[in-house]
């Protein structure tokens, strides 16, 4: 009984990440990349330090004290060490700061930090993503008091004047159906907006300030008639501002998150616009926080096969070592060609976001980020679950021990597809998007990556075409149109990754790395057409795939074991 398995040791999530530091070296300007390698350095430090305590250290979740020892209703949430660092982390390395910067690269600045931050950060990137989000709603409305109010806390880089935003808008009645929102606002004598209902899902109700739904007293019904306020959530001896804590959800994963239940009760509010389409001055914030939610995705996927590949050099079975078994190490390459893929249409997506949102964009790309925007979201969302559950099966049973970290990491990746828009919202929100503009801003942007004698750019078109034919000949049956939604969005985003494979696989041919183009053709030969599966579903494609080539011989696991490198 004298052996002992070498536990998986998490690489530099900066410094040993190839991916990352290739995008970054060629869409950033080099000043700007030497400028913020201090802040991605120090990141990818603190995310093996936050690993190491991991293994080391019992895990903790946050806890609520309703009532002191003397009777006193408190309602005091007790955090972990993770989120205890967090103020000082983001501020002092810009997290958040830098994607407000006036420069059209912040977006790509800002994510590349959320990237290497979010799984150490134990999903202190959820109220980051909220808060992000509220800066950026408040700024588009124009009121010019709640930006100078607002913006110079969200966006400090000092940890002393540093706020979180929460986001309240689900309730009991319906989550993505915000138009059943039953919060009253009213008016007291002195003219001041108060809140009243129960907030079912509040993931930042630790953060200094909200912003919430709310139907002014004697609004219609409907959508229309919700507007959008700013509240702050404590008075100025710290003491909760009409604010009851129900209790902290009991959640699948995230559990360090503290999301809470909560009644308002006369909660002193600030109508950011006017007091209707409270929905429509949400808006500005969607391409920020999705844009989140797909980063923090690509985030797990990393993470997981970091690990795995770690791991597959120090384990051995049946005489060799996993790394060097040609079934195994097929494994990791089609997890990581799936994962280059996620990330390159995810960061393309932050790199737009960041252009539209300074005007410097072409004349089609407000358009392309409405579109890549759910697409992004919801494939990176599937593809992470997918990922990250392969990666515990590369541990066997060990992946399924709680003590290994690694379950953890496939609970938390399941919130992706339900945070920010389920799949199927962000299918039909994707139609809505095509039916502006149909699928032209994504040809353009895909003939823009693609060399004219691209051997790639016959399939990629194919997988354009087919959803073209299809959208044209259910165009004016609108059930089979929304019953479809999944397989277009799930092929228009593997068409728009398989492109930006391209463009990265030609990058690297310069410098004579051959790994990005053999992820590229990886990914390709496992199909980009997910319109005809059953239920038009990713979920399934593992079993369905046909391999790349035939993998019976040592040169095909030599060039495997190639791919899988970081």
């Amino acid at each position: 009984m004298g052996f002992l398995q070498d536990a998986p040791r998490l690489a530099h999530p900066y410094r040993d990440d190839r991916v990352l530091n290739a995008w970054l070296g060629h869409v950033l300007p080099a000043g700007r990349l030497h400028a913020m390698r201090a802040d991605l350095d120090a990141l990818g430090d603190y995310a093996v330090m936050a690993w190491d305590r991991r293994g080391r250290t019992p895990r903790t979740e946050p806890v609520l004290t309703s009532w002191d020892a003397w009777g006193a209703r408190v309602d005091r949430i007790a955090l972990t060490p993770a989120w205890e660092e967090g103020p000082g982390l983001t501020t002092r390395h810009a997290v958040l700061a830098s994607g407000h910067d006036v420069s059209p690269w912040a977006r790509v600045e800002e994510f590349a930090r959320v990237y290497l931050y979010h799984i150490a950060s134990e999903f202190y990137c959820c109220p980051l993503a909220m808060t992000d989000g509220a800066a950026t709603a408040i700024r588009a409305s124009g009121n010019a008091a709640l930006i100078d109010r607002a913006l110079p806390h969200f966006l400090s880089r000092d940890a002393s004047t540093f706020w979180l935003s929460g986001q309240w808008m689900t309730e009991t009645p319906g989550g993505s159906d915000v138009g059943r929102t039953e919060t009253i606002a009213r008016q007291d004598a002195e003219g001041q907006w108060r809140l009243y209902g129960r907030k079912w899902f509040s993931s930042a109700v630790v953060g200094e300030a909200a912003l919430a739904l709310a139907r002014p007293e004697g609004a219609g019904h409907g959508t229309s008639a919700l507007a959008l306020f700013y509240v702050e959530t404590r008075d100025e001896h710290g003491a909760w501002r009409g604010i009851t804590i129900d209790r902290l959800k009991k959640k699948l994963g995230t559990h360090e998150l503290p999301t809470a239940e909560i009644h308002l009760d006369g909660l002193p509010a600030t109508p950011v616009g006017p007091l209707d389409h409270g929905v429509r001055q949400i808006a500005p914030m969607l391409n920020v926080t999705r844009t989140w939610n797909a980063v923090c995705a690509v985030a797990s996927m990393a993470r997981a096969i970091s690990l795995a590949r770690d791991y597959a050099t120090r384990r051995s079975a049946f005489g060799a070592r996993l790394i060097d078994q040609p079934l195994h190490a097929r494994t990791l390459a089609d997890m990581q060609a799936e994962f280059e893929a996620a990330f390159s249409l995810t960061f393309f997506v932050a790199e737009l976001l960041g252009r539209t949102e300074r005007g410097e964009g072409a004349a089609h790309e407000g358009a392309l980020l409405r579109l890549l925007t759910p697409l992004a979201k919801l494939w990176t969302a599937k593809v992470s679950i997918r990922i990250v559950s392969e990666a515990l099966e590369c541990f066997g049973g060990a992946g399924y021990i709680e003590d290994t970290g690694l379950p953890q990491l496939l609970r938390d990746a399941q919130v992706y597809a339900i945070w920010e828009g389920t799949t199927n919202v962000l299918s039909l929100d994707m139609l809505r998007a095509i039916g502006a503009t149909g699928i032209a801003p994504l040809r353009q942007a895909i003939d823009g990556l693609l060399g004219a004698d691209a051997p790639e750019r016959g399939i990629i078109g194919s997988a354009l075409d087919a959803t073209e034919a299809l959208l044209g000949d259910i165009v004016a049956d609108r059930a089979s149109l929304e019953a479809s939604a999944r397989g277009v969005a799930y092929t228009l985003a593997r068409a728009m990754a398989a492109a930006l494979l391209v463009r990265s696989a030609a990058w690297a041919d310069a410098t004579g790395d051959a790994r990005p183009a053999a992820a590229c053709r990886r990914f390709i030969a496992r199909g980009l057409d997910r319109l005809a599966l059953p239920e038009n579903d990713e979920d399934i494609l593992l079993a369905t795939d046909a391999p790349p080539r035939p993998l019976g011989n040592k040169a095909a696991a030599g060039t495997m074991a190639d791919a899988v490198t970081r």
